[in-house]
């Protein structure tokens, strides 16, 4: 298989791209997560190769990956390249007019999880917008979604675009099961985003595949809290917990694959998973003390997760289980979280912002959503047939 950044270093693109690209002017949005296939971070062998970069672009955690969730970046230098670095996740979330001036292109390379509320592919929206006013082309260098592109694995709920949020600008499921060249071109095309648009295919990728498996020996994590491929998988669900006071696991060596909190008893939490019979799941009682966010420095007991069955499991019913559960157990605990919205997002909380649904908290802990059905979204397949790049 080869990604969209092996086969630009190849120089295995259109022709006339390519000469476009090397003779031009070139910004790129990415970080150091974003590796070829021989493990190196894309942009070095590029740079190395004579590839002429004005600035690169940092989404969040920066270009290095390293900044905390949420973190804003600042400004700065590549210490690979010696290129400044603009960030988009700070002060501002787009490119402005004076970043992009004088540029031929923009590349991105950007890993990705799946998940509607993953804000890297955000911040490509708002870099096609910004170079669509500027008249600069993007160039999408495509890497395979790690969950799978199976649309009929795809979950919801929609979201309402009232939410409006660097988790989800426009309406698409919580699992949507595209690459982001496939949600750049169902943008551009949705959105009547007038950029020149290109997407560097990946070649050897099927939608059945996962990073599951053989690739977790290579697996590089898109962000600090996404260690492995099985993480990511229950990620769509579990990432539901960060909008409620329980800790979803960061500063272990699991997050995103427990829920605890000090309130929890683990061993009734973990026999109710069971009991609800979730498909492709297990739980065991799990405790920890997280070092960050809720509940820091307080010793905690709730599940620790395990996927039995990637095919048959259903992350965001799996997620909306967990808090539905956990409401029924513990009456009157779990609580929702608020948080102060970035600049130009709504105020919804971030439960309704991750769901994607006005009232979102009382709807699951009412058990409203309980039923698997109420996440499917039959439309989506035909929403997207005409952006598919990939069988």
């Amino acid at each position: 298989m080869l990604l969209g950044i092996d086969r630009l270093i190849r120089r295995d693109i259109d022709p006339a791209l390519l000469a476009r690209l090397t003779g031009g002017r070139i910004g790129m949005l990415t970080n150091d997560l974003a590796l070829t296939s021989d493990l190196r971070r894309g942009r070095e062998p590029l740079a190395a190769d004579g590839w002429r970069f004005s600035v690169f672009f940092g989404p969040e955690h920066g270009l290095s990956g390293r900044a905390r969730e949420g973190e804003h970046v600042g400004d700065a230098a590549d210490p690979v390249t010696g290129v400044p670095v603009r960030s988009l996740y700070g002060a501002d979330v787009r490119p402005a007019a004076v970043d992009l001036d004088g540029l031929d292109a923009v590349l991105v390379d950007l890993p990705d999880v799946g998940a509607r509320f993953y804000t890297y592919i955000w911040t490509m929206s708002h870099l096609l917008e910004a170079c669509a006013d500027a008249g600069v082309a993007v160039v999408v260098l495509d890497r395979p979604n790690p969950l799978g592109g199976r649309l009929d694995q795809a979950e919801g709920p929609m979201l309402d675009e009232e939410a409006q949020s660097l988790v989800g600008r426009w309406s698409m499921p919580i699992r949507h099961g595209l690459t982001i060249g496939e949600l750049a071109r169902h943008w551009v095309r949705t959105r009547a985003i007038d950029v020149e648009l290109h997407v560097v295919e990946v070649t050897g990728w099927r939608r059945s595949e996962t990073a599951l498996g053989r690739q977790e020996l290579t697996w590089m994590p898109p962000s600090p809290n996404l260690p492995s491929a099985a993480t990511a998988l229950l990620y769509p669900g579990t990432c539901l917990a960060e909008g409620v006071n329980v800790s979803e696991g960061r500063s272990t060596a699991v997050p995103f694959r427990v829920i605890a909190a000090p309130f929890i008893d683990g061993e009734r939490y973990a026999a109710a998973i069971t009991e609800a019979g979730l498909p492709g799941l297990a739980a065991v009682p799990y405790g920890f003390t997280p070092l960050v966010r809720d509940h820091a420095g307080e010793a905690c007991e709730g599940v620790l997760l395990h996927v039995t069955d990637p095919d048959a499991l259903r992350p965001v019913h799996t997620g909306v289980m967990l808090l539905s559960l956990l409401a029924g157990l513990h009456p009157g605990a779990l609580e929702e979280r608020s948080l102060i919205p970035m600049p130009g997002e709504s105020d919804w909380t971030p439960l309704e912002k991750l769901f994607g649904v006005k009232g979102a908290f009382g709807q699951i802990t009412a058990g409203e959503w309980d039923d698997p059905n109420r996440l499917a979204v039959p439309e989506w397949t035909e929403q997207v047939a005409d952006d598919l790049l990939y069988r």
